[in-house]
């Protein structure tokens, strides 16, 4: 069941995603040659707590940390060690709050030093990406529509998707109806209706674009070693539009 947000609910999942858009801010900022991921996430856990907040995926399904930070071949749900990032790496950091009962729910990817061209190039036709799904954020639009956006540019790039892993809504839990791929048909799906609250992930693979979990089971990582990318916001479905909640 999808559950339209009050404008109410909506301030306070504003409230959520600016502290999501504070932590990335700061992690923009430290991410460099040498930090261990374990101290990235010890840093988003202390911006939380000062924001009288609560990690949304500490826990969660018995996940061990804040923050899921996945590495070049690992596509997501990274698990923050000693791992210290490498000149040429990409990091897709996800992370979640929840604020006063409401989630909200982002991921970036980082270069780290220079990075190569192709890295490069894919980072930003996955952000890309996202906005051209935004085409179709409005009330009254097919799901559908937005799904197929994202796929198509992706696929454009000769780019490929994971089948198994999507977006969501997104409230007063973590994951809620409807699931949103990153593929899918024109016309299709639910019709949007101001008030719903998504979180839209696109999750995009160089090389064959086939997955498999490590044996942390967790971490999601291509089977071919090929780089990945993660670009993530929470929006609210608006009269006019759409407003995103993370940035």
């Amino acid at each position: 069941m999808i559950v339209c947000k009050s404008p109410r609910e909506i301030a306070v999942m504003r409230q959520a995603g600016a502290i999501l858009a504070t932590i990335f801010e700061k992690l923009q900022e430290v991410i460099a040659v040498g930090i261990s991921t374990k101290q990235l996430d010890d840093l988003a856990a202390e911006i939380i707590a000062s924001q009288q907040a609560k990690a949304a995926f500490l826990g969660y399904r018995g996940f061990p940390a804040n923050i899921c930070t996945s590495i070049n071949e690992e596509l997501i749900h990274g698990i923050p060690s000693q791992r210290r990032l490498k000149e040429g790496d990409i990091i897709s950091v996800d992370l979640g709050v929840v604020y006063k009962g409401y989630f909200s729910d982002a991921a970036r990817s980082y270069g780290v030093g220079k990075v190569s061209a192709e890295a490069t190039k894919l980072m930003e036709v996955t952000q890309e990406s996202f906005y051209r799904g935004l085409q179709y954020a409005k009330a009254g639009e097919h799901l559908g529509n937005l799904c197929w956006a994202i796929g198509d540019y992706i696929g454009q790039h000769g780019y490929k998707v994971p089948q198994q892993y999507s977006g969501h809504g997104i409230g007063t839990a973590l994951h809620e109806d409807p699931n949103i791929p990153n593929y899918g048909l024109k016309d299709s799906g639910i019709v949007l209706k101001a008030g719903m609250t998504l979180a839209i992930e696109p999750m995009v693979m160089m090389g064959v674009g086939e997955t498999k979990t490590l044996a942390d089971d967790w971490t999601v990582v291509t089977v071919d070693k090929a780089l990945c990318a993660h670009y993530e916001n929470t929006i609210v479905i608006t009269e006019n539009g759409y407003e995103i909640l993370t940035i």
